[in-house]
């Protein structure tokens, strides 16, 4: 594996960023190409040919060509050398799975959009924030944050005792959601997580990959 992957995206998305975790704690130098989807006439021509559905991010490694966020850090767990990131234990891959998931379809819909766009980003550009949507938002935030909690236990990580995809899935929308004071809030009532936070946050990986 000696050619450069390249990354396709913005350093600002949730997405691009779980990516780019992986590839700075597996010790792997990588590309990342500038795509802005949200720009006036929307992605690029040629970005689209990458990625048909027009979102962030694709990759490319010695001519193969990857989207999805969840196939493309599979991929690069499998395919490089470095830390293993994926349990090698039926029950512990399973809970990394099931968290991804949880990211996927719950936390990152209620946790960036429904609460840091609009308590955080928004007010920021001189939008107004809408307030029921933080509302309904913080419901299913709750929700979520109780159930990585449950699912973490004692367990010094959240899929077990060693740190995986989940971890590094997770952590972009925890960056987010704590700048808003409801995100804060919602940590304190979580021990283990307010733990998990304190080590995750100062990995020299969360600080090399921060948003510009």
């Amino acid at each position: 594996m000696t050619e450069k992957p390249r990354l396709f995206g913005a350093d600002y998305s949730v997405y691009v960023r779980i990516v780019r975790l992986v590839l700075v704690e597996k010790g792997i130098d990588y590309e990342l190409v500038p795509v802005d989807i949200f720009r006036g006439d929307g992605p690029p021509a040629d970005y689209l040919e990458r990625q048909p559905f027009g979102r962030i991010p694709a990759f490319e490694h010695e001519g193969f060509s990857l989207y999805e966020t969840g196939a493309i850090t599979r991929y690069v767990d499998d395919v490089f050398e470095g830390r293993k990131l994926q349990p090698s234990d039926p029950r512990e891959r399973a809970r990394c799975n099931q968290l991804l998931s949880i990211a996927d379809n719950y936390a990152y819909p209620a946790m960036v959009w429904g609460i840091y766009v609009e308590r955080v980003s928004k007010p920021a550009r001189g939008d107004v924030a809408d307030e029921a949507a933080i509302s309904a938002a913080l419901l299913k935030a709750r929700i979520c944050m109780g159930a990585i909690s449950g699912i973490m236990g004692t367990a010094p990580w959240l899929a077990g005792e060693a740190m995986s995809l989940a971890d590094l899935y997770l952590t972009p929308i925890f960056d987010y959601v704590l700048k808003a004071p409801e995100g804060q809030e919602m940590l304190r009532q979580h021990e283990n997580l307010e733990a998990w936070w304190a080590r995750m946050s100062v990995r020299p990986s969360v600080k090399e990959t921060q948003p510009s």
